[in-house]
């Protein structure tokens, strides 16, 4: 069983802060979407922990770090940063999970480590690319708008603020509209163009803002399901991402490591 993702973690930090190889942004700023210097700092990092850690019997999964003490709410200026084993991360990103896949994409000057295994990495982002993806996409759309509607909630996150100002939450809002466009791009191209581009990116701001209704919106996030739906049966993505390719990157990436590092 993987450790639990305990917050700052000392003996997670000593293994992840050396042996970092990508951090990036991965939140509201990287999609330009950040509504008055309002939204915390979401990083997203990847490593490649020690051997002792892939063999013997204390594994490291991710090491969690906020500004914040567990279970309080970040706000404006803080940090939320979670760097992944590159093996539990490469698991993710075959999931096609899309908060992890957005570090494949995050452009260069948004990352504050770039090792040459993370370059590689992200040079090589086709082999995550697959339909697989688009279906993380459609359901994280999905429990977004849930989320949004009341249907589903959320541990540790209430905006009272929001709904007292805009009669719902702006910023579950903004997510479903921008998981649509994202999945439609996604599944088009096997890319993702960050900041989002015009003019979603404006759209999205306005529904943040309180400048598009709860109508429209949800009237929107249909479409935009509808039209995530009809991509997944005509994209021309592969139906699966290439595990093989990732196995025998992970494999020499992790022996090149550990190989420099003792040397």
């Amino acid at each position: 069983m993987e450790p639990l993702p305990n917050v700052d973690n000392p003996e997670h930090r000593a293994i992840a802060e050396p042996n970092t190889v990508l951090l990036g942004l991965v939140g509201s700023t990287v999609h330009g979407v950040t509504v008055d210097s309002a939204d915390d700092r979401d990083e997203m990092g990847i490593c490649i922990e020690p051997p002792e850690y892939v063999a013997g019997l204390r594994p490291f999964a991710q090491w969690v770090f906020r500004t914040q003490p567990e279970g309080a709410r970040s706000g404006p200026g803080d940090i939320d940063r979670t760097v992944y084993s590159m093996r539990k991360w490469c698991r993710l990103a075959l999931s096609g999970n899309p908060t992890v896949m957005l570090l494949l994409h995050t452009p260069d000057e948004h990352c504050s480590i770039l090792e040459q295994a993370g370059r590689d990495l992200r040079a090589n982002k086709h082999w995550f690319a697959s339909r697989r993806a688009g279906r993380a996409y459609l359901g994280y759309m999905e429990r977004q708008r849930d989320r949004m509607t009341g249907k589903r909630g959320q541990m540790r996150v209430n905006r009272p603020e929001l709904i007292e100002q805009y009669g719902f939450d702006t910023k579950y809002a903004g997510h479903v509209l921008r998981l649509g466009y994202q999945g439609i791009e996604f599944l088009e191209s096997g890319e993702l163009t960050l900041p989002l581009p015009e003019p979603q990116r404006e759209r999205v701001l306005d529904v943040r803002t309180g400048r598009v209704s709860f109508v429209d919106v949800l009237a929107e996030a249909d479409d935009l399901r509808d039209r995530l739906e009809a991509l997944l049966e005509t994209s021309a993505l592969p139906d699966q991402p290439d595990h093989d390719a990732v196995n025998g990157f992970l494999a020499d990436t992790y022996r090149a490591w550990w190989s420099s590092r003792s040397a």
